[in-house]
């Protein structure tokens, strides 16, 4: 479904729609559900009739083959209690399967401003925590609400064939216990919704805590974690409790009412034994079939917690669901083939949700196989104006062209195949150092590996490594060091071959000796492709083919090095300060 779908339904209707792929299970289900149902009904029938007919004629015969047939149904009921607890979790866990893939499909497709805003711990506790509960809802739900019903409305129908004046009692009181259950369920509701976003909001500290470990311990801030911890732990602590309350003025009243027809069984029927109009097994018989009340009731009990968490759940993947890409391909977009790289931004300005502008007017042409410099103070801009160009964000005014194309007149997928972004904080995958290499092209051979990384000159740290191409590098590569980081990046681009290459700042982390290492190697990749440099270090970017000086979102100068020295404006100023600070 899309966006628009999931806007336009409701929680019920996209709750069904993950059933009908694996109806078959689902049926299989309910079908298991009611025969178990029907075994329960007719013992306490069975019981009767055999008080009533067999057990005063002294029928040991007939008495005997009934035991075993109510034996063999037992049994039948057992191995079907098997099959509803295999299939029906099996069902729940496709049902769950079918919603996180939707879900991260869904998160594949929306925007850097989107995950700009919301923290990946509260994301991650909606694809684990908030999906468990709606499996055991697409589980359990309509199995315990279909039994009970079934159970329930069998046993009275029964009970009013024996002895109408005590099935009427029962059948009073049941609708009252009903509006009192669903009474409930209102508050249950809103405090299993409160639990669910604390849980994300704890989730989202601990990732933060974790990924921030190192920190911590090189400012011995530990303790300060810990209360941070304790602080969103308590918070958790008191909106649990609050479900708990919930929980158990629920489970009060169903104990009073369970307690209640019992009690009220017993009491109308003595009365109505004593005044003739009801004999001692029938009185066993409602005693029998109160009994068989008693297990749907406590699944609706279930119920009633599985529906206060699984709707929270499903409501938080729906609003998720919900939310519209900022970027989305255009109506017709074309892919982006045999592409030379050339580029043109028209007059763009860009600003985010927050309305600050970032970039004013810009107006830049470069041309297929240019190397292009960006420079100047941080916070001017330089980033920006190259993450318009694989369309991480869109233009607010003017256009963004590659060859002449707008685009947004091209599908994502192809403009970012066509494009490689090497950035300042390299990102690693806690996987082996080949499946890192890969990522830049996923059907690469592993010879086409082992090319790209001797072309990024890391051939030889990878083979030193103690396994080879197939080291674990660790969460986030922090087993390699920076510059063996660095250089795996390069390698997924040296594999990925794009025609337009963006370098941002990508050797601004690392030291003197290592930036002077890597540099030759950012040069042979840049040859024959169009090339962006974001550099912070001018003595990086001297023989780039033009130089671009950005500040306040404008670019206030452009040319050649020597040029821009020459004019002794923003570029020298830049230059001559960087040359007083490295002495």
């Amino acid at each position: 479904m899309t966006g628009k779908e999931f806007q336009e339904r409701s929680l019920l209707q996209i709750f069904i729609s993950y059933f009908k792929p694996h109806r078959r299970l689902f049926f299989l289900d309910i079908t298991c559900a009611l025969i178990m149902s029907l075994i329960d009904l007719a013992f306490p029938f069975i019981s009767r009739w055999c008080m009533y007919t067999l057990l005063p004629a002294n029928a040991w015969q007939a008495f005997t083959v009934v035991m075993v047939i109510v034996m063999a149904a037992f049994t039948l009921r057992a191995g079907l209690s098997y099959v509803i607890c295999y299939y029906g979790h099996t069902f729940g866990i496709l049902v769950e399967a079918d919603i996180r893939r939707d879900l991260f499909h869904h998160m594949q497709d929306l925007s850097f401003g989107y995950y700009d805003k919301n923290r990946t711990g509260q994301l991650m506790s909606r694809l684990t925590a908030d999906l468990f509960d709606i499996t055991e809802l697409a589980h359990h739900g309509p199995e315990d609400v279909f039994i009970s019903i079934v159970t329930i409305v069998g046993a009275l129908a029964v009970m009013f064939s024996i002895q109408w004046r005590l099935a009427l009692v029962i059948a009073l009181i049941l609708p009252v216990f009903f509006a009192v259950v669903w009474s409930c369920r209102k508050s249950m509701g809103e405090a299993s919704d409160a639990v669910k976003r604390k849980t994300a909001s704890i989730n989202a500290d601990i990732e933060s805590g974790l990924s921030g470990i190192r920190t911590a311990k090189a400012f011995a801030n530990e303790q300060a974690e810990l209360h941070k911890f304790d602080s969103s732990n308590e918070t958790f602590k008191t909106s649990k409790r609050m479900f708990h309350k919930a929980m158990g003025r629920f489970n009060a009243v169903m104990e009073f009412f369970l307690c209640m027809l019992q009690a009220a069984v017993i009491a109308v029927g003595g009365w109505l034994i004593m005044r003739g109009q009801m004999n001692t097994i029938d009185l066993i018989t409602f005693s029998l079939y109160i009994t068989t009340f008693v297990s749907p009731i406590r699944k609706l009990s279930s119920f009633m917690e599985l529906f206060a968490n699984g709707t929270a759940g499903l409501k938080r993947f729906a609003e998720l669901m919900r939310i519209e890409p900022d970027l989305k391909d255009a109506p017709g977009a074309e892919n982006l083939s045999r592409v030379e790289g050339r580029i043109d931004l028209d007059h763009v300005s860009f600003a985010y949700r927050d309305g600050l502008p970032v970039l004013r007017e810009i107006d830049l042409h470069i041309r297929s196989g240019e190397t292009v410099a960006v420079v100047g103070p941080s916070g001017g801009g330089k980033s920006t104006l190259c993450q318009l160009i694989p369309r991480f964000y869109d233009v607010s005014e003017g256009s963004v062209r590659l060859d002449g194309r707008d685009v947004r007149q091209v599908t994502q997928r192809s403009l970012r195949r066509n494009v490689g972004v090497v950035q300042q904080e390299v990102f690693l995958f806690a996987a082996s150092v080949l499946e890192n290499i890969r990522y830049g092209r996923p059907d690469a051979t592993e010879e086409e590996i082992f090319q790209a990384a001797k072309e990024a000159e890391i051939y030889e740290d990878i083979m030193a490594l103690p396994d080879g191409f197939d080291t674990y590098v660790g969460e986030r590569g922090t087993l390699l060091s920076g510059g063996q980081k660095q250089r795996i990046s390069i390698a997924r681009i040296f594999l990925k071959d794009p025609p337009v290459l963006i370098l941002d700042e990508a050797t601004s982390a690392l030291d003197s000796v290592t930036e002077a290492k890597i540099q030759a190697t950012f040069d042979r990749l840049a040859q024959d492709r169009t090339t962006l440099i974001i550099a912070h270090r001018l003595s990086t970017v001297r023989n780039a083919d033009r130089i671009l000086v950005v500040e306040n979102g404008e670019i206030v100068e452009q040319g050649p090095h020597e040029e821009l020295l020459a004019k002794n404006g923003a570029y020298a100023a830049l230059y001559h300060t960087q040359e007083l600070q490295h002495g």
